[in-house]
């Protein structure tokens, strides 16, 4: 039976679809191996959030065609999705899968293996030519359509362990896209429309992910806070948490990146009631400047966003609070990169995720001239990633002598095992343990 490997790119959400794809592959009757150079196909899953993932995503075909050219290399995800026809001029891919159609993978690999033919199964071209996913007519095929015609989200989260052996905290979708227009984003371009899963699926998802070994779990999507706005009825994110915590024996729930204005007292609050919710925060600010934040077409201001990050360290001291911010913004100024710090050094955040503005094409900052240099973007960079760190080691030292239940990883030295506490701190457990284990652990300063 023929092999593939998968390579993913991005976020918590493309992680999850390849879960689900991997899934989908195995159940197609496909075998799994870790090596690009052995596999008979390789799907990788990418980004297009910066033209840097962009680029990621093409050497990395190119490297995988180098080191294996026999593969079929089948290329999905965002970028798929945004440019399938730069990603299908590349030498080595066979096909390019938006992500309006990434459920039909399968039937993709099977076809494509279909035409694999020994010597004397030999057919002529002009047998073939009127084939869709013939390879026959052009360099690689293109199988995508209107990503806002999607009303449901088409790939379900991974329920198996067999489908990701190697992950300890699996990732489940419950929701997919964004009707927001943040002026330099591409992905409500290439997710489409805001859609959530139903409240009973995602409580039959937690189940069987729970079933099949899983202790934690981390709820993500494009647009998390905003998920059950489209169902009817409607739902709401606490609702459905309420749900996984009464009707499933799930131990610990983690969310993935939820904006400001979904940060409400009632959503701390629930997840201070108890234990099985992790306490951690990503809220994502992007700039510290009002006057950038409205270029952003960002729907908050930064003292709303002080009072969301003040509420959660208020009711939850321990918490970890991270934040997205994006230096380089076109017309930001030396003044509006130093609200930014100042912005950020008076607010308690644990750890930062900094992005150098990149372009996008067909987004609302793309060509509105007024570029910041690149050397500027860079030195603003450095910045924040120093700010950050001196932000990530004072909240450890905050937490030296604490006892935290922390669950270990896949990471691993001679006497050590990595572990992950609740409130997003990685450990080390003395001694050699399996991944997916609870232990006790003594921050040390």
């Amino acid at each position: 039976m023929a092999t593939f490997s998968i390579e993913n790119f991005g976020c918590r959400a493309t992680e999850a679809d390849a879960s689900a794809l991997r899934r989908a592959l195995l159940d197609g009757g496909l075998t799994p191996i870790s090596e690009h150079a052995s596999a008979d196909f390789v799907v990788l899953n990418t980004c297009t959030v910066t033209a840097a993932a962009d680029s990621q995503a093409r050497e990395a075909i190119r490297k995988i065609h180098r080191a294996n050219p026999d593969a079929r290399i089948i290329v999905t995800g965002c970028y798929a999705q945004r440019a399938p026809e730069q990603l299908a001029a590349l030498e080595g891919v066979a096909c390019v899968v938006g992500n309006s159609h990434q459920a039909e993978i399968p039937g993709v690999v099977h076809e494509l293996f279909a035409t694999q033919r020994t010597a004397e199964d030999f057919v002529s071209v002009e047998q073939i030519e009127n084939d869709s996913m013939s390879l026959a007519r052009g360099p690689a095929k293109i199988l995508t359509g209107d990503i806002f015609e999607q009303s449901a989200i088409s790939l379900a989260p991974v329920n198996s362990a067999r489908a990701e052996p190697d992950r300890t905290r699996p990732i489940l979708k419950i929701q997919d896209g964004c009707n927001n227009r943040c002026s330099y984003c591409v992905i409500p371009f290439v997710r489409g429309r805001g859609r959530s899963l139903p409240p009973d699926q995602v409580v039959r998802e937690v189940q069987a992910v729970v079933s099949a070994g899983a202790k934690e779990i981390v709820l993500s999507g494009i647009n998390l806070g905003s998920y059950g706005r489209d169902l009817s009825p409607r739902a709401e994110l606490a609702s459905v948490v309420r749900r996984i915590l009464d009707e499933t024996v799930l131990e610990r729930l983690r969310f993935s990146s939820i904006e400001p204005q979904d940060i409400t007292e009632d959503f701390v609050s629930l997840v201070a009631s108890t234990e099985r919710i992790a306490p951690h925060f990503h809220v994502p600010l992007q700039s510290g400047s009002d006057r950038i934040l409205r270029a952003m077409h960002r729907w908050y201001r930064t003292k709303h966003y002080a009072e969301r990050v003040r509420l959660i360290r208020r009711v939850l001291p321990d918490s970890a609070i991270g934040a997205d911010v994006i230096v380089g913004f076109p017309g930001e100024t030396d003044g509006d990169f130093r609200a930014t710090t100042e912005f950020i050094e008076a607010l308690p955040f644990t750890y930062l995720h900094v992005f150098s503005f990149s372009e996008r094409p067909g987004t609302k900052a793309a060509g509105v001239g007024n570029a910041v240099p690149a050397q500027v973007i860079r030195e603003r960079a450095r910045v924040l990633r120093a700010l950050a760190e001196e932000k990530s080691a004072a909240f450890r030292a905050s937490q030296a002598g604490r006892r935290l239940r922390a669950l270990t990883l896949a990471r691993s030295g001679d006497n050590w095992t990595e572990a992950l506490t609740g409130n997003y701190l990685k450990v080390r457990i003395e001694g050699r343990h399996p991944a997916n284990q609870w232990h006790e652990a003594c921050l040390s300063s």
